[in-house]
């Protein structure tokens, strides 16, 4: 079985962590063994949180469109919830208020 790439706009799942079990949009492609990613929640795009490949879990869902729209400055955190929420990947809240 083929491993998923950690690619832009790819959702995983964290496993590690205070954010264990939830999911997230990859901002950046994998270097080095870490990514960027949001959720547009409790990380959103002006502050996305930086992990580990290895505490990671990549789903087969992908938000194509993700890379242009970032690469365009057209990008919202209400697009990174909706689209995880269309997927049913998505919370109503943040699990724990962050500062």
């Amino acid at each position: 079985m083929d491993r998923l790439p950690f690619d832009t706009g790819r959702v995983v799942r964290s496993t590690q962590g205070r954010d264990e079990g939830r999911y997230f949009l990859l901002l950046s492609d994998e270097q080095d063994g870490f990514v960027q990613m949001a959720d547009g929640l409790t990380r959103k795009l002006n502050h996305p949180k930086k992990k580990k490949t290895k505490h990671l879990k990549p789903k087969p869902v992908r938000m194509e469109t993700l890379k242009s729209q970032l690469e365009a400055g057209q990008l919202l955190d209400s697009d990174l919830r909706k689209f995880l929420k269309e997927n049913g990947l998505g919370i109503e809240q943040p699990l724990c208020k962050e500062d």
